[in-house]
């Protein structure tokens, strides 16, 4: 192929037969071409072959031959039948790019790559174009990437390793497909990429396999593998599969990490809660011979802070100490942080003991956190004597920490020393943040000092901070339990010139108010009150009837519904009905009860758990079996956590289906071991099971049985077969009715009625 130019310069010579001494360039015909360097890789373009459809380069790409015609046509010929593609300048979303009419089956135009994968190589984003738009491994994917001329390794990463992440049905298949290429192998890279791809797949077990598939490539498995497994489990938060992975490379392959991989292992399986196997793992590093950072002691000393085993750190901390070094303020304040999070403030004391005999200075981050810690658990005169230590010392203190210490004062009930310290604080140039105001002001209304809270108020008023219904809602509670009205009132009057949500606030303040028992009555008068002024909600009568019913005051709680009802301003809602249902079934009037579910049913309303559970209870006890069965099935389908004994209704029901008491008796002493009660529902089920799908024989004996076993009362035996006579003789009445339907009778059986 690459001699037919020169072919033709020598065929031009010889036919004009120069003689013996003109050989010179002057003797040669002005008409004649100019003969041309041979085009080899020195002066740009080769010649295509076969296995080289088309070669750039050489030392001055700029230099560039003209073929002749017979070169011309030869290489025109050869395109033709193999057509050569320029990736330089390939672009997704170019409509004459190469991937649009590679695929003569595809008609619409390949869409546009995600921005991240701008940042790709061109060979990379021709791949993922043409495996994101055939969604399929097939032929069609594999005439595309038959356009390259060859696959590097650095190529295959590259696109294992794009984001979105491609599914394994096409990452796997491209991967093996690249193994098969002429004069590929699979470097670790390449590796490393298919697991990264895997991963985010989220397929942990394949990933696991990435040793297994090196080793089957040849490929030695090393310290590398072992971090890139460790590092994925750790990122997707699987520290068990870690540790998995970790004691499988270590006995299989003999792999020895490295102590920066040891204290990643260690930092993800103490982030997981698993501190007995990162002393396990920390037991292996010592038996290698791997010499500790002082990282390896903070992380281990975090976790043994978290799971509060004091003595094993306390060891940690000598063995620190002797091997290493001395724990600096940063170990020691994390350490600090994570007892004070779980409460354990004398594990915190044993470990400021112990940054004390250190020499370790604590800063302001340390002393904060453990007068918080102290003042949250009920130590507040502990708390003081750092925060006195901390003035001693002239640090900077935040205003949290005068926040904790006026919050555990007034938990305490030390209201005045709360007070006190606020006038420190002031004094010491702070200005006191809404929560200091809410903890001081919610105390002294507690201890009947409703004044000097209003005072408060006012303060907070003054500084332009917004009342919160914290703030509020003390004072109103104060006012309205000593019934002084006109300060009560005087109060709503501000929050509506502050222009707050007044109803929210007296929500709230209900709310407060009712949650002791006795002040109902009171409730009902400020109510009252409220309601003649215009300061009324749903949401009010709902909190109302609410403790009415709890209090079983169901008269003062219906006659708040009819008072609804009878409004044009104030609508009962579903919290209002799902409150009255359960106030009827508790009169006893299980129909009304009915009424109001069905009016939530014509609403699209769905009652609570609790009104659920209360009109099942009522038609299991009136014998209305079918219509309890149903509403269990309806509550099941609304709600996202129904009660267990519902559930236990449905099992119950398909346990009947086998025709087997004995089965329906196990299930019943599951519940007893589990300790849900046997409610009437679950008799009930019985009963609705084996007289559909057996007979009521097998339900006697069930009762019988528990009877027998004294989980069931004589009394209540009696009145369960009561409720299954009852029940066959609905079904049978039912059976009759459906006969007399179908044939025809319907009317004869109207006239009969008639006639009685």
């Amino acid at each position: 192929m690459l001699i037919a130019p020169l072919q033709v310069t020598l065929i031009s010579l010889s036919e004009r037969e120069k003689p013996m001494g003109a050989s010179t360039i002057s003797d040669i015909p002005s008409d004649s071409p100019p003969r041309k360097p041979k085009p080899y890789f020195y002066y740009g373009h080769r010649a295509p072959s076969q296995n080289r459809p088309v070669v750039r380069g050489g030392f001055f790409s700029n230099r560039k031959t003209l073929p002749s015609a017979a070169a011309a046509s030869l290489l025109s010929d050869r395109r033709l039948l193999r057509p050569s593609i320029d990736f330089r300048d390939w672009d997704s979303s170019s409509p004459t790019s190469p991937s649009s009419s590679s695929s003569p089956s595809s008609s619409s135009s390949p869409p546009s790559l995600p921005s991240s994968d701008r940042r790709l190589s061109p060979l990379a984003r021709f791949v993922l174009s043409s495996l994101r738009r055939h969604r399929r491994w097939g032929p069609a994917v594999i005439s595309d990437l038959s356009k390259l001329r060859r696959v590097p390794s650095s190529l295959v990463s590259e696109v294992l390793r794009s984001r979105p992440a491609l599914p394994p049905s096409l990452s796997l298949p491209f991967f093996l497909w690249s193994g098969k290429q002429k004069r590929f192998r699979h470097s670790f890279t390449s590796f490393h990429a298919l697991a990264f791809s895997l991963s985010l797949s989220r397929l942990p077990a394949a990933v696991d396999q990435l040793p297994d598939l090196m080793r089957a490539h040849g490929k030695t498995v090393s310290e590398k593998q072992l971090d890139v497994l460790v590092r994925l489990h750790s990122e997707s938060n699987r520290p068990l599969r870690l540790f998995q992975v970790y004691r499988r490379m270590r006995s299989e392959f003999n792999i020895r990490p490295r102590v920066f991989l040891y204290n990643r292992i260690l930092d993800s399986l103490i982030r997981g809660g698993h501190i007995d196997l990162a002393l396990s793992v920390y037991d292996d590093l010592r038996a290698d011979g791997v010499k500790e950072e002082p990282i390896t002691f903070t992380i281990l000393a975090k976790g043994l802070c978290r799971a509060g085993r004091i003595e094993p750190l306390l060891e940690l901390l000598g063995r620190m100490r002797t091997e290493v070094c001395r724990p600096d303020v940063f170990a020691y304040t994390a350490m600090v942080k994570v007892m004070s999070l779980k409460g354990d403030m004398d594990g915190c004391l044993k470990v400021w003991e112990e940054m004390r005999r250190d020499g370790v200075v604590a800063d302001v981050m340390a002393y904060a956190t453990m007068v918080s810690g102290l003042c949250k658990v009920g130590r507040v005169e502990k708390g003081r004597e750092l925060f006195r230590e901390m003035k001693e010392k002239k640090f900077l203190i935040d205003r949290s920490v005068y926040g904790a210490l006026v919050e555990g004062f007034v938990a305490e009930g030390k209201v005045g020393e709360g007070c006190e310290l606020l006038k420190e604080m002031v004094d010491d140039g702070y200005r006191a943040d809404l929560g200091i105001y809410n903890a001081l002001i919610g105390g002294l209304c507690s201890i009947g000092r409703a004044e000097k809270a209003c005072k408060l108020f006012q303060i907070v008023v003054q500084e332009e901070l917004i009342p919160s219904l914290q703030t509020v809602t003390p004072l109103l509670a104060s006012y309205a339990d000593v019934s002084e009205m006109n300060k009560f009132f005087h109060l709503v009057d501000l929050l509506v010139g502050l222009n707050l949500p007044v109803i929210d606030h007296l929500s709230d303040f209900f709310t407060f108010f009712l949650g002791k028992e006795g002040r109902e009555s009171k409730a009902l008068r400020v109510f009252e009150a409220l309601k003649g002024k215009g300061y009324c909600s749903v949401g009010i009568y709902n909190i109302l009837i609410e403790s009415f019913h709890k209090i079983k005051e169901v008269k003062k709680a219906l006659s708040l519904f009819d008072e609804m009802k009878g409004s044009k301003d104030f609508q009962p809602d579903s919290s209002t009905y799902s409150h009255i249902i359960r106030c009827f079934v508790d009169k006893g009037d299980v129909r009304e009860a009915c009424s109001c579910y069905n009016s939530m049913m014509k609403m699209s309303w769905a009652p609570s758990v609790s009104a659920y559970c209360s009109l099942v209870k009522g038609l299991s006890k009136i014998g209305e079996v079918n219509a309890a069965i149903t509403l269990v099935k309806d509550c099941l389908g609304n709600v996202t956590n129904g009660p267990m004994e519902f559930k236990y209704t449905l099992t119950i029901l398909n346990v009947c289906r086998s025709k087997r008491p004995e089965k329906v008796i196990d299930v019943l002493e599951e519940m007893i071991e589990l300790g849900y009660p046997l409610e009437d529902i679950i008799y009930c089920a019985v009963i609705h099971g084996f007289c559909k799908y057996a007979s009521s024989e097998e339900a006697r004996k069930v009762f019988a049985v528990m009877r027998d076993r004294s989980l069931l009362t004589e009394a209540n035996f009696i009145v369960y077969e009561e409720i299954l006579n009852e029940h066959l003789k609905k079904v049978t009445a039912g059976l009759v009715i459906s006969g007399l339907k179908f044939f025809g009778l319907e009317s004869k059986l109207k006239w009969t009625t008639n006639l009685d």
